[in-house]
């Protein structure tokens, strides 16, 4: 019997949602903390907001009219940085993830704690924990005012919006 062959032409949206499934269950694996279900789970999720809905700025993670994704499931700590890790997003003062923080997920002083901290890791938006406060916090966020340029693109946008991911078991 001859042997399965892979795809010459590999779907590049689902290697990037199976990369993120991946980075996600070796990190916790390797942490021996965490919740390896929710980020395999909410992967497709993910990619499909932050590749086709989000504005934003991998070079600027602070740019003034980004939208912000705000995850409300602390326990799915990894599905964000492993997408945060595809989507180099850095800021002036802080590098994009690379894989040894992926790799010291959940370990003292990592860039990657168990649950998301504004300040700490790159894209953030603000500290989240398991019970999902992220929702509230989101939706009262102040919205910088519409018509603002991106400094380096130019970009003008009309408003800004704010995405929090529901908790895994809402999600499916």
């Amino acid at each position: 019997m001859p042997l399965a062959q892979t795809s010459p032409d590999p779907n590049p949206d689902q290697l990037c949602i199976d990369t993120i499934r991946t980075l996600a269950m070796d990190a916790v694996q390797k942490a021996d903390s965490g919740h390896p279900g929710a980020p395999m789970a909410l992967a497709p999720v993910i990619f499909t907001l932050w590749q086709s809905f989000l504005r934003f700025d991998p070079a600027d993670s602070h740019w003034p009219d980004r939208d912000r994704f705000v995850l409300s499931n602390g326990h799915a700590s990894m599905v964000l940085y492993a997408m945060l890790f595809l989507a180099g997003v850095r800021n002036a003062d802080q590098a994009p993830l690379g894989i040894d923080d992926i790799k010291a997920f959940h370990t003292l002083g990592s860039r990657c704690p168990g649950h998301p901290e504004h300040g700490v890791t790159p894209g953030v938006e603000t500290t989240t924990g398991p019970l999902g406060q992220a929702a509230l916090t989101a939706s009262a966020w102040p919205w910088p005012h519409a018509g603002r340029r991106h400094a380096t693109t130019g970009r003008a946008t009309p408003s800004s919006t704010t995405t929090s991911m529901p908790s895994a078991a809402t999600a499916t």
